[in-house]
């Protein structure tokens, strides 16, 4: 699909914590130069929310920024998380509810080697794979509970495609401190998801994705995943092939090369994606995107990784890759090829020293953006 020139794009900024602040200057940076190479327009709109904002207000995410935020094309993201806020507290209060309130189904996790990054594969041995994860379901829905005795709790869970209401009531004798997590799977929720896999999949000319299961030890969650999956395969044209998730990564560390779409649960997709990561030369070059049908939102998989904000030590090229694939969902794809093809072409051809230092290299962060930059003003 060719550009529009005349087209402006307003973008909202979440920074985020530590690492994220620096990351996603550069990504700013790479999609500024594509930009004006391809001939459209951005707008930036920056909102405080992470760590820091929370410190000092004791405000996470309110809903007039969620608001605010649909007035936006897109998301671009950094990272959240600070070992000074409780675990949870910015996950839940920021991700969770901007993918829940914008009903963000899909996690997109692309996996790729890259030229001239160090992996524990086999000489010669590469992987293209893309992880769709559902991203709405799950054990992630955020009904949980923990008790000393009993658990008398209501449900109310709001989505924007349906709402769940119920109650539970559990006692465990003897009496000793238990939890009990609720884990959802919808027929809506599995069937999306899928279609949007097989889509994938015929967009990549591939015959066949695998889904991630566990019906064996799971059987009313993931056998339902597995009947809807089957049924939307079929109507799609596309095969499908059943693989549960402890073999899969087991046969994804032995050999990841027959591998392309996999499709998985919430969990699973988490899971699965960053022993990708692993497999293909860590989390700092491993980019994601919360995609549905309103406001999407990208960001790389990476944490905010404090201890290094700031000193010009942390890898962007995650945050540039997530920047790629955000371009391809506003339709700039010949900017989303370029953003791609320059991180490749960085890392092919330019020094082992001016490479991140996350990567062996020596360049600082800026230094990284600089490089792709360039090379896209090159194009």
């Amino acid at each position: 699909m060719t550009h529009d020139a005349k087209m402006t794009y307003r973008i909202g900024l979440l920074p985020g914590d530590g690492i994220g602040k620096d990351v996603i200057t550069e990504a700013r940076k790479v999609v500024e130069t594509a930009a004006s190479s391809f001939g459209f327009s951005v707008e930036w709109r920056e909102f405080p929310y992470g760590a820091e904002h929370y410190l000092n207000t004791g405000e996470i995410l309110p809903d007039e920024a969620l608001e605010e935020m649909q007035q936006c094309c897109a998301l671009l993201q950094g990272a959240i998380g600070d070992p000074r806020v409780p675990p949870g507290v910015l996950e839940r209060g920021i991700l969770l509810k901007t993918r829940f309130y914008f009903d963000q189904y899909v996690n997109l996790r692309p996996a790729l080697t890259y030229p001239n990054v160090p992996t524990p594969l086999k000489r010669g041995e590469g992987i293209d794979i893309v992880v769709v994860r559902e991203n709405t379901e799950d054990l992630y829905v955020g009904l949980g509970f923990l008790s000393n005795e009993e658990i008398e709790a209501t449900v109310d869970m709001k989505r924007p495609s349906y709402t769940l209401k119920g109650a539970l009531s559990l006692k465990v004798d003897p009496s000793m401190k238990f939890a009990a997590q609720l884990a959802l799977a919808t027929e809506m929720g599995v069937r999306r998801i899928t279609r949007y896999a097989c889509n994938l999949a015929r967009r990549r000319k591939a015959s066949e994705i695998v889904l991630a299961t566990k019906s064996n030890a799971v059987k009313e969650l993931y056998g339902l995943w597995e009947e809807i999956a089957k049924e939307e395969t079929s109507k799609e044209g596309i095969s499908l092939k059943l693989v549960n998730v402890d073999a899969l990564c087991y046969q994804l560390a032995r050999d990841p090369s027959g591998y392309g779409v996999i499709l998985c649960p919430n969990l699973f997709g988490d899971i699965v994606s960053d022993l990708l990561a692993g497999l293909t030369g860590g989390l700092g070059l491993s980019p994601s995107a919360n995609i549905g049908d309103g406001l999407s939102m990208f960001e790389p998989v990476h944490g905010s990784a404090p201890d290094i904000a700031g000193t010009g030590r942390a890898n962007p090229l995650a945050a540039i890759l997530s920047a790629s694939l955000m371009l391809e969902h506003l339709t700039q794809v010949e900017a989303s090829e370029a953003v791609k093809n320059a991180v490749l072409e960085y890392l092919r051809a330019f020094p082992r020293q001016r490479h991140p230092m996350e990567l062996g290299g020596e360049a600082t962060t800026s230094e990284v953006g600089d490089s792709v930059a360039s090379i896209i003003q090159r194009m």
